[in-house]
């Protein structure tokens, strides 16, 4: 990651005659994933204008960050495989479109770090280490062949030298993570917090594949299990801060105008939740739409990229 901020350090400090800052977060603005009603005046998002603006004040590349793209669903019936296909191929080639727009209204420019995090919470959403490397390996070889040169990557193999998986979870956590008891006291008094707990329990119920108890027993353990993912989550999010004590943070889940972090679609299309590790791309004459890979078998043909199952045509 060290070139990032030489590449941010190389341009100098400028001194622009408009907001440069509100510019950019004009360019982000209309991909806002919000939870209500957002707004496209940069003034309404007070801590992300301020975030940028540390850059364009000294005239350095923006760095963004983007926890996320964690592992391919370990649930057959909504993904191809376990590793990243058309889905992933069409993300990050809109993340990275995104960055060169930034870079045409503000020369430094910018570069967003993809910052996977299917290591930190693997056990708690059984998906295997080896399948999240190896995840993890296809989206930077993806990044390189598909040339998309404002993008980098980030997981937990770059903390913590040569210990294994489960040791880095342990250290990050014991380091980072708030308690289970604050987080349920959070979700009864916080709405934000209340749907991102709502929403991962029903990721975890629908990613459930090999549960052999009744339905009732499987949501009580994945009430729990998504309190731990939770914690987990804002312990990589306090760990990402530490190195990039710069950055402009960003966030797959939607977040309301003003929040710490932006709210970010991963695609043109709208919408609150779909992505590309928990579906599959079925391609038609409306464009491509990120639904179950059950669904899309139902009305489409898949499609083969490098010999690997890509996408579905209808």
């Amino acid at each position: 990651m060290t070139r990032v901020y030489d590449n941010a350090l190389a341009h100098g400090p400028v001194s622009p005659t408009t907001d440069v800052a509100a510019d950019v977060l004009r360019l982000l603005l209309p991909y806002h994933r919000t939870t209500g009603p957002g707004s496209p005046d940069p003034a309404d998002h007070p801590e992300t204008l301020r975030q940028i603006r540390r850059f364009t004040d000294a005239g350095e590349t923006l760095v963004l960050t983007l926890p996320g793209f964690p592992c391919k669903s370990p649930n057959p019936a909504k993904v191809l495989s376990h590793l990243p296909d058309e889905g992933e191929r069409l993300s990050l080639t809109f993340l990275d479109r995104l960055c060169a727009r930034i870079g045409e209204a503000y020369a430094p420019g910018a570069r967003l770090v993809i910052c996977s995090d299917g290591h930190i919470f693997g056990d708690l959403i059984r998906v295997p280490d080896e399948h999240i490397d190896a995840y993890g390996d296809a989206l930077h070889a993806m990044i390189q062949q598909e040339g998309l040169h404002h993008l980098d990557t980030f997981d937990l193999r770059a903390v913590h030298g040569d210990a294994d998986h489960d040791t880095k979870r342990r250290l990050v956590t014991e380091a980072y993570a708030p308690s289970v008891d604050s987080l349920r006291a959070l979700v009864r008094t916080d709405e934000e917090t209340a749907r991102l707990y709502r929403g991962i329990t029903r990721f975890l119920f629908e990613d459930t594949a090999d549960f052999t108890g009744s339905r009732s027993a499987l949501q009580r353990e994945c009430r729990a299990r998504a309190y731990e993912v939770i914690a987990r989550s804002r312990a990589w999010g306090e760990l990402i801060a530490e190195h990039f004590p710069l950055q402009v943070r960003l966030s797959i889940h939607p977040q309301p105008p003003g929040a710490e972090k932006f709210g970010i679609r991963l695609l043109e299309a709208a919408d609150a939740w779909a992505t590309p590790w928990h579906t599959a791309v079925l391609c038609g004459a409306g464009g491509a739409r990120l639904v179950r890979r059950e669904e899309a078998e139902r009305v489409g043909r898949l499609v083969l990229r490098d010999g690997r199952p890509s996408h579905f045509v209808e």
